[in-house]
């Protein structure tokens, strides 16, 4: 019976503040910090209001998760059977579809679980789709390690789906039930089957990219100089003159004629079966100016002397550059991850997000400590919005 009550003595020890945050793992300590600056109580009742049929509807039309569906419920059926519900969410955390038992379903619904509710860190505390969609990684969340108190008669283990090919977030699946029915086991069932989802994601692009390949190899050989042939998500099929990088970020309005990216230049666009042809010029103008604008969805514009780029950086990348932005001397990879996720220890992630940034600014990023190049003048405009961006576990930087 005390091995049973433990947890539930380190929940009230720790979040009344007479406990260490030892007690409880690293990962839920970290999460309990984020909700609390975020203001949450842990005897709130979360504000899970959902979005309206016709607005579920349009997200499920237009979600990366569509072709993906068949392959996780038949993965998680056997869940399904055990009396569990099965939920898969889009990026931003709101409920799509849901399968379970009416039993289950009812529960679910008198937590607000439902279709078009937005399960977050920030609506509703610690749970697994939230936390999972923050860290990145699968996560489990057993009973009282939730942070809100209504949510503690609950167990749910959710991970993340990412597209392997762009690295872009679409979304969750999870399965959750009541009392401490999922078992941590649960875990890598979920884990498995997302990463059986990106593995078909990979697949349909690699089949892509090889016919693009296949098609573009000896049209780039007969251009001559320097070009080479990318294919919608910039992943490069063939290249000549030079060496090119695995994959560039390409504005989202690329068209034919001229334009200018960070990591190449000037460059000529001519459309393929496909993907797109770049051609270089020989302007090699370095980037001057480097603007954040958070007047509605982020936009990040690069430009030199003569030429601009836009891009729309997900959200942890407008995290990650307003960190730099507040800090030009830099930060390191622990300090970021302190920054981002309230635990110095992950590193990794922090690693693998500056990569995926550095491909798209090229010499705009420095590592070492990262920070912006000197010869870059960086700004933030309306910097009211960026509370809404950065993370709530540390002050909002100082960008006025």
């Amino acid at each position: 019976m005390g091995d049973q009550l433990e947890p539930w003595r380190a929940r009230e020890r720790v979040l009344s503040g007479d406990g260490s945050p030892q007690e409880v793992r690293p990962e839920i300590s970290a999460s309990w910090r984020r909700v609390r600056a975020s203001g949450l109580a842990p005897g709130a009742e979360p504000a899970v209001a959902p979005l309206t049929e016709s607005e579920v509807e349009s997200r499920r039309s237009t979600s990366a998760m569509v072709p993906l569906l068949p392959g996780i419920t038949g993965s998680l059926s056997p869940a399904v059977d055990d009396g569990l519900l099965v939920v898969v969410t889009d990026t931003d955390g709101r409920v799509l579809w849901r399968r379970g038992g009416s039993g289950v379903r009812r529960l679910a619904d008198g937590l607000g679980f439902v279709p078009g509710s937005a399960w977050t860190e920030a609506n509703v505390g610690t749970n697994a789709i939230g936390t999972c969609l923050v860290l990145g990684q699968p996560v489990h969340i057993q009973g009282p390690e939730h942070y809100v108190q209504s949510h503690t008669r609950w167990s749910c283990a959710a991970a993340p789906v990412r597209d392997p090919w762009s690295g872009e977030s679409l979304g969750a699946v999870d399965i959750s039930g009541p009392g401490f029915a999922v078992r941590r086991s649960v875990l890598a069932l979920v884990g498995v089957t997302a990463r059986l989802a990106e593995a078909e994601l990979r697949t349909d692009h690699a089949i892509a990219l090889e016919r693009l390949r296949a098609y573009a190899a000896p049209v780039v050989a007969r251009v001559g100089g320097r070009a080479l042939a990318v294919d919608p998500g910039g992943h490069v099929a063939a290249v000549t003159g030079f060496t090119a990088p695995d994959r560039l970020v390409l504005p989202p309005d690329l068209s034919s004629g001229s334009t200018w990216l960070p990591a190449l230049g000037a460059v000529t666009v001519q459309p393929l079966p496909g993907g797109w042809l770049l051609r270089l010029g020989n302007d090699d103008l370095e980037a001057t100016e480097l603007v954040l604008d958070l007047r509605g969805r982020p936009e990040l514009r690069v430009s030199s002397a003569s030429h601009s780029w836009q891009h729309h950086p997900s959200p942890r990348h407008t995290q990650i550059l307003l960190a730099l932005i507040r800090s030009p001397q830099g930060r390191t990879a622990a300090q970021l991850a302190e920054d981002l996720f309230a635990d110095e220890t992950r590193v990794v992630t922090v690693r693998a997000e500056m990569s995926r940034l550095r491909r798209a600014l090229g010499s705009l990023l420095e590592a070492q400590p990262y920070r912006i190049a000197s010869s870059v003048r960086a700004t933030v405009l309306d910097p009211g919005e960026a509370s809404t961006l950065w993370p709530s576990h540390i002050p909002t930087p100082d960008l006025g």
